[in-house]
């Protein structure tokens, strides 16, 4: 069922004062989000790395040019949507799609069933140091349109949760209307297609505080959570949210759909392996 912004804003409000972390949870099949759902997370998204990830692939893939990111999210909508029961779904929208009209497509998101919508795929993991993102701010294919779509989606009354990488990005998103900053520590690590190359969780933690800070500044009322990096584990997550000031959640891709089937799976095969008859 789909939410409006005040009805899945009160419900993260009250996860918060009842003292629980908001947990958001991607969804790249319709059996992760039903039993993600079951197991209490707040917020279900759906983008197309989910796709990918859940086919062995790295969750970079949804990057690269394999496919169009925005119509892939449509298409598992179709898959995800209908079992879901009552937690808000948002769609990952490449918002710096050329092939789009943005406020047509959110408008469509939301006849669909969408509750809200984030930020992906994003530039914002492309270095910014680099040649490549460089060109591709100066052709018009950079994070701004992103803020834009956030914006656009934000008017529309969708939830808006994007994910941001700088203090700078922060600041962009929460005056764009952002309700929920994602503060995104890079590529998940762990597993068999996780990132080895990571943050340390205290420099983690403080990274996730100065995108808090940053935010805030703009919008006191804006939720700040955390993701991705060496965040990858309840554990990771428990040791952040300790370890900041008003950060109040997580939102766990990798973490919470790929990183326990893995284990689950070969676990299992391996029992049925080890039958004595």
């Amino acid at each position: 069922m789909e939410f409006t912004r005040d009805e899945s804003l009160a419900r993260l409000r009250a996860t918060v004062e009842s003292g629980e972390p908001i947990i958001g949870a991607g969804a790249g099949t319709g059996i992760s989000a039903k039993f993600a759902e079951r197991g209490g997370v707040d917020l279900l998204i759906i983008y197309n790395s989910g796709r990918y990830r859940m086919n062995g692939r790295g969750s970079l893939a949804g990057l690269l040019p394999y496919g169009d990111a925005n119509e892939i999210v449509v298409e598992m909508g179709h898959e995800v949507l209908p079992v879901v029961e009552d937690t808000p779904v948002l769609a990952g929208v490449n918002g710096t799609d050329p092939f789009r009209q943005m406020d047509v497509f959110i408008e469509d998101l939301q006849r669909r069933g969408f509750s809200g919508v984030q930020n992906f795929p994003t530039v914002g993991l492309i270095d910014e140091d680099s040649g490549f993102r460089q060109n591709l701010e100066e052709t018009g294919m950079g994070y701004d349109k992103e803020v834009e779509m956030i914006r656009e989606a934000s008017e529309q009354g969708m939830l808006t949760c994007p994910y941001v990488f700088s203090e700078a990005q922060a600041e962009e998103m929460a005056e764009a209307g952002a309700d929920v900053i994602v503060s995104h520590m890079g590529l998940t690590t762990s597993g068999d297609i996780g990132a080895e190359t990571s943050l340390d969780l205290e420099t983690a933690a403080a990274r996730v505080q100065a995108h808090h800070d940053a935010a805030k500044a703009v919008n006191e009322d804006v939720l700040v959570i955390c993701h991705g990096g060496p965040i990858a584990w309840p554990d990771d997550a428990e040791y952040v949210l300790n370890n900041t000031e008003g950060v109040v959640g997580f939102f766990g891709a990798s973490s919470i759909e790929r990183l326990p089937t893995e284990e689950a799976i070969q676990n299992q095969a391996q029992e049925f392996k080890e039958i004595d008859f």
